[in-house]
């Protein structure tokens, strides 16, 4: 008989935990947070794989999954060939730019008014510049379509009144402007609305930014005997730089996915000499109209790796490796 080992006088084996109280140290965190990985593989996660698979599928909606063909990059060099793509995606790099850059060009001195000189209204201003940012896209874009209405628009009826008034007159045109119905026309008033819309909210981030730098920055500058320019120079502008990058970044990616302003504005139809059909536009004619989900999809990654490259431009100008370069 062999004898069991003894153990320490007062002590015993531990127990391990287990039943429910095991259950709850093992497994109820990870069903806590299920949920959201649930819903990001849903919503999030499946729709980009579907559509990347879709991208070199040949599938018509409503036929079912079963009817899919593939076919390689034939998506890809359809897009690459078709002319309308790259009209579209013409106009959508020129909306950007006319809608992107007087966006910051009017958002940062807005910002340094508001810091320097309207510090008791700070609250009640920021929260009337981001008040278009939260307001519904359809109701602004009818909005602005009817302010922009040839015969009966607010816009024409205020140059029409301004064209009467002498020795100034002659500034403004006596006719009328055609403003969703001429070519030259389309892009600009598209432009203004989103302009009208996100100035505030780039306002607000360089608000936010000019906060974050610490006052004895400038009070030591100042001691040293910097003008507002240099400390404006040496202070102001590198650390708010990478607010600069957030703002531009958001505004890029932004601009290169504009639909619902130009698709209200013109009626779906991409207005005269089709200037304001964007590429999302045609992504979705594509999609609707034409029953090529295909195409639509492959579309989709083609815009996608132009936002890349242009975001990687933008990282390159103001992100870290441009802070460093520039500094």
């Amino acid at each position: 008989m062999i004898a069991s080992p003894k153990t320490t006088s007062g002590s015993r084996p531990p127990r391990r935990a287990g039943g429910w109280a095991e259950f709850q140290r093992r497994y109820a965190p990870y069903i806590f947070i299920s949920p959201f990985f649930v819903l990001f593989f849903i919503f999030g996660l499946f729709p980009i794989l579907f559509n990347a698979y879709l991208s070199f599928q040949e599938w018509q909606p409503g036929t079912g999954l079963g009817d899919m063909k593939f076919v390689g990059f034939r998506n890809y060099t359809d897009n690459l060939t078709d002319p309308t793509f790259w009209l579209s995606l013409k106009n959508t790099a020129v909306l950007a730019v006319l809608s992107g850059l007087p966006q910051h060009l009017l958002a940062i001195p807005l910002a340094f008014a508001v810091y320097g000189g309207l510090k008791k209204l700070q609250n009640l201003v920021t929260a009337v510049y981001f008040l278009p940012y939260i307001t519904s896209i359809v109701a602004i874009s009818v909005i602005f379509f009817t302010l922009f209405s040839w015969q009966y628009g607010v816009i024409n009826a205020a140059l029409n009144a301004l064209h009467n008034i002498p020795l100034i007159g002659g500034l403004f045109p006596a006719d009328k402007i055609n403003w969703l119905g001429e070519k030259e026309y389309v892009q600009p008033s598209i432009a203004l609305v989103v302009i009208w819309r996100y100035t505030g909210w780039n306002m607000l981030l360089y608000l936010s930014g000019l906060q974050a730098i610490p006052k004895e920055l400038y009070e030591a500058a100042s001691v040293d005997g910097a003008t507002g320019w240099q400390s404006f120079r040496y202070i102001t502008l590198p650390l708010l730089r990478p607010i600069m990058f957030v703002a531009v970044t958001l505004s890029l990616i932004g601009g290169l996915q504009l639909f619902e302003e130009p698709f209200i504005l013109t009626n779906g139809g991409g207005g005269a000499g089709q200037a304001g059909l964007t590429t999302i536009m045609y992504m979705y004619r594509t999609y609707a109209s034409y029953s090529d989900a295909g195409v639509a999809a492959a579309m989709s990654w083609l815009l996608f790796l132009v936002i890349g490259a242009l975001t990687l431009i933008n990282n390159r100008l103001f992100g870290r490796s441009g802070m460093a370069g520039g500094n």
